[in-house]
C-alpha cells in the first residue's frame, strides 16, 4: 500500500483527461523510479506554470504572460482572426502553423440544454475587437456540431453591418478517410462543398 501523499498523487492524476486510475499509478509509478529525470523536472515545471499562469485580455488564450505570445507577436496579420471554441482549439490551429492571424478564444459554446448563454461567452469582446477596426477577415472556426455550428451562425448575425469577410473552416472528408467508415453527416457535407477537379 502507498503512503497518503503517493495515494493523493495518483488520485490528483487520475482526474486528468485520458488518465483513469491504472494510468495515472503507471504514470506514478514512473515518476518514482525516475526521478530525478522525470519528477524534479515536472515539479519545477508545475511550479513555474502554476505560478505565472495568466489568461490573455486580448484573445482569452492560456499562457504565462498578458497579452500572451501569439497577441504580442508583430509577426502576427492583425487584420486576420479566427474565432475558436476552447483554448484547445487554438493550439490545434496553431500547431498547423497555416494561419498567420490572431485569434478570439470564446470559452465555450452556446448550448441550450447545458444552460450556456451568450453572455455566459467571450462574444461581446469578439464584436468589440471586430467594432474597433483593424479586421478585415474573421475565420469561424467552431466544431461541427450542431451547438458549434449554432454558436457560428449567432456570430455571424451579430457581424452583420460590420465591414469583414466572414469565413468557416470547411468540413467534408479527412485525408485518408475511407468512405464506409463515415458518417452520413460527414458525407453530406462533403457532397454539398464539392468543387470542380480542374
Amino acid at each position: 500500500m502507498a503512503s497518503p501523499e503517493i495515494e493523493a498523487l495518483v488520485q490528483a492524476l487520475a482526474r486528468l483527461p485520458g488518465l483513469g486510475p491504472r494510468s495515472a499509478r503507471r504514470a506514478v509509478l514512473h515518476l518514482l523510479k525516475k526521478r530525478e529525470t522525470a519528477l524534479v523536472p515536472l515539479s519545477r515545471a508545475l511550479e513555474a506554470v502554476e505560478a505565472r499562469l495568466a489568461t490573455c485580455g486580448i484573445c482569452g488564450n492560456v499562457d504565462t504572460s498578458d497579452p500572451c505570445a501569439i497577441c504580442a507577436d508583430p509577426r502576427r496579420d492583425a487584420r486576420a482572426l479566427c474565432v475558436v471554441e476552447e483554448v484547445a482549439d487554438l493550439w490545434a490551429l496553431d500547431r498547423a502553423r497555416l494561419f498567420p492571424g490572431r485569434y478570439h478564444v470564446l470559452g465555450g459554446r452556446l448550448s441550450a440544454l447545458d444552460g450556456v448563454r451568450p453572455e455566459d461567452l467571450r462574444i461581446d469582446s469578439l464584436i468589440a475587437r471586430v467594432a474597433a477596426g483593424g479586421v478585415d477577415e474573421v475565420v469561424l472556426a467552431m466544431n461541427a456540431t450542431l451547438e458549434g455550428q449554432t454558436t457560428a451562425h449567432y456570430i455571424a448575425e451579430r457581424l452583420e453591418g460590420h465591414p469583414v469577410r466572414l469565413t468557416q473552416l470547411a468540413h467534408g472528408l479527412p485525408v485518408g478517410g475511407e468512405l464506409d467508415y463515415l458518417d452520413e453527416g460527414t458525407l453530406a457535407q462533403a457532397l454539398r462543398a464539392r468543387r470542380p477537379v480542374m
